[in-house]
């Protein structure tokens, strides 16, 4: 009977969290999944249309270049983020001299609004006003003054930069409270059997921040899908929606373009590869433990 009452009040306790998270949550996902199956101009009444948006959606030629400068932005940000963000981790986690403020200024770029990220990068990028090109120019490297955004190519392994920069540190902290888990009694075991710090970084600490690299990596995934304001700032999906990511490319359709049902379309499959993506990731990561 007391562990029914306990579980009563836990109940009681979650329910109100649990409300919030299925009306600003769960629901307008189903919302979005019955818009998508209608033409939608946001004034009057939602017409059926079925699955003809999806038929659309993937004869668009704009559709797939945003599609594709998404996985260019993921490619980048694993690559770049999962062993940066791990080696940050490792020289926080050594003791030097003000290793406290190193921790606060890592964490800075984190806690920065999106939009203020996207400006500022602006002014570093910008072909002809941002400092990088200006630098360039000043050395007289003309050739490398190159479209870092705006153009048909660079922009979105900029974006890429750009997300690693704003999500490093925060990764790195979750990488860092991964390493204090990790038993003291295990690396001077591993040290008195004559293990050397490259050993037992191989077989003692990557093995167990299996779970945090899992994190890491579904962080990574689902922080690219919903990348919004650095493009938008950085391009607005120009020239010509070249430079569209998918949650960009969403927001034009749906905003701009008053096409909502076609709008809704594109965030469910935005959804859905997040979801398909995360799901492998994790069900491969579990099979290479179990071999």
């Amino acid at each position: 009977m007391i562990w029914l009452s306990k579980r009563k009040y836990i109940a009681i306790m979650l329910f109100p969290t649990l409300l919030v998270y299925l009306v600003y949550i769960i629901l307008p996902i189903f919302v979005s999944f019955f818009y998508s199956l209608t033409t939608y101009t946001g004034i009057g009444a939602a017409h059926f249309v079925g699955l003809k948006n999806y038929m659309d959606l993937f004869q668009d030629e704009l559709f797939w270049v945003s599609l594709k400068n998404t996985l260019i932005v993921l490619v980048i940000s694993v690559v770049l983020l999962l062993p940066g963000s791990f080696l940050l981790a490792l020289l926080l986690n050594a003791k030097v001299k003000g290793s406290n403020a190193i921790k606060a200024l890592n964490f800075a770029p984190s806690i920065v609004a999106p939009i203020l990220v996207g400006l500022i990068w602006v002014f570093i990028l910008d072909p002809q006003m941002g400092l990088v090109n200006i630098v360039f120019r000043k050395l007289g490297l003309d050739q490398l003054a190159l479209e870092w955004i705006g153009g048909t190519v660079l922009t979105p392994y900029s974006v890429g930069v750009v997300f690693v920069w704003q999500t490093i540190g925060f990764l790195a902290t979750i990488f860092l409270a991964g390493l204090k888990m990790i038993p003291k009694d295990v690396y001077e075991s591993s040290t008195i059997d004559g293990a050397g710090r490259w050993q037992q970084m191989v077989f003692i600490t990557i093995p167990m921040l299996n779970e945090t690299v899992k994190i890491n990596v579904i962080l990574i995934i689902t922080g690219v899908f919903k990348i919004f304001e650095t493009v938008f700032l950085l391009t607005n999906g120009g020239p010509n929606h070249l430079s569209e990511v998918m949650v960009t490319y969403m927001y034009n359709e749906t905003f701009t373009s008053s096409e909502y049902g076609y709008g809704m379309s594109i965030a469910v499959v935005t959804f859905l590869l997040t979801m398909i993506l995360s799901l492998v990731y994790m069900r491969l990561s579990k099979k290479n433990i179990e071999e």
